[in-house]
């Protein structure tokens, strides 16, 4: 089907580091009847045909008349549920999250990514007027728990939008999250993205920004054979620790965007990784530091070399994102109250397993 495998070659042209990391971003594409979705936690460049998960637009649909519990916890169980039950028989693959967000948009093709450059915007303290001046024909939504609630939100707004225009927003741009581009065909849909890189290229550049981050030398195998025996020695030799290094560079202090929290966690430890820093942090977070920004070196820790990998690319983009921040006003962290969610919301927990 042309469809699907224009959405294929599509995922994997914006599936690569420039655009995402880990597990995440999506795609989607539909016709009259059927959404294809992206599976939850796997990746884009790795989507065939195949592995995209057919829904019933009718049955999305039902999700937003809905009446939702209150508490959380029990509304985004009822929505796993539903888009569950929307999932046409014989299809395998647990459907994303953000299904019924994808549903809202009418074009055929809708493609969700995390860049930094564009982090760099919707992760900054001016964010929402700068979009305004270099995206005015683009919808900015400010920051809303994901799942239902974000879309709920969203598809009002675009409902908004589309009675005021008369269309859809091709760009959809989610305050510390990232953004969504919608587009009629594939030519479309790259044409969007590029366009969209360029100006917010062109705006760091007369902002004086640079893409690259400035990182020192790798640490020395003795120096991460350290790092390692003293994590093992606080954590425990029963929990499974893999050590990746990289050379120093400024480590963010906080999560910009619930992917940063699913691979590293809310918060890195600051300083030398020392029994006491790490007992201290442990007591206070309830959670062993899976980014440590030491003096001379980052470190990132996994259950699993992947973990590890990961936790380290995660803490690269957060660097890049804090670095492009400065061109628009300065850098926005995730609360305490969104961290909170996203640390103990179910889905991302699964998606945390399955990566």
């Amino acid at each position: 089907m042309n469809l699907l495998n224009s959405i294929t070659q599509l995922s994997h042209e914006f599936g690569t580091a420039d655009y995402v990391q880990g597990g995440g971003g999506n795609a989607s594409a539909k016709d009259a009847q059927t959404l294809w979705i992206k599976p939850s936690g796997t990746t884009l460049a790795d989507l065939t045909p195949d592995r995209f998960v057919p829904m019933d637009r009718r049955l999305l649909e039902a999700l937003y008349t809905a009446r939702v519990p209150p508490d959380p916890a029990q509304r985004e169980a009822l929505v796993k549920n539903m888009l569950a039950a929307a999932v046409f028989r014989g299809a395998t693959g647990r459907p994303s999250v953000e299904t019924p967000l994808h549903d809202s948009f009418q074009t055929a093709f809708v493609v969700h990514t995390h860049p930094a450059r564009v982090n760099g915007m919707t992760c900054a303290r001016d964010g929402a007027a700068v979009c305004g001046k270099l995206f005015p024909d683009a919808l900015w939504i400010p920051y809303t728990d994901p799942g239902y609630t974000l879309c709920v939100r969203v598809r009002a707004e675009i409902r908004a939008w589309r009675g005021r225009t008369g269309t859809d927003p091709a760009l959809v741009f989610l305050q510390n999250h990232g953004v969504f581009a919608a587009a009629a065909t594939a030519r479309e849909m790259r044409r969007l993205y590029k366009s969209t890189m360029a100006t917010l290229d062109r705006a760091y550049a007369e902002a004086g920004v640079p893409d690259a981050l400035s990182i020192s030398p790798a640490p020395r195998p003795e120096r991460m054979a350290q790092v390692l025996h003293t994590l093992r020695e606080v954590v425990g030799v029963d929990q499974p620790i893999h050590l990746v290094g990289a050379g120093f560079f400024s480590v963010p202090t906080g999560p910009f965007t619930p992917d940063h929290i699913v691979y590293m966690k809310s918060l890195p430890l600051l300083g030398e990784a020392t029994p006491a820093a790490l007992r201290a942090f442990i007591e206070r977070h309830g959670y062993w530091p899976r980014v440590i920004a030491a003096p001379d070196a980052v470190f990132a820790a996994g259950t699993t070399p992947r973990n590890a990998a990961l936790a380290l690319e995660m803490a690269k983009d957060g660097a890049r994102i804090a670095q492009f921040t400065e061109a628009f006003g300065g850098a926005v962290y995730l609360s305490e109250p969104a961290r909170d969610f996203i640390d103990h919301w179910e889905v991302e927990q699964y998606r945390r397993g399955v990566i």
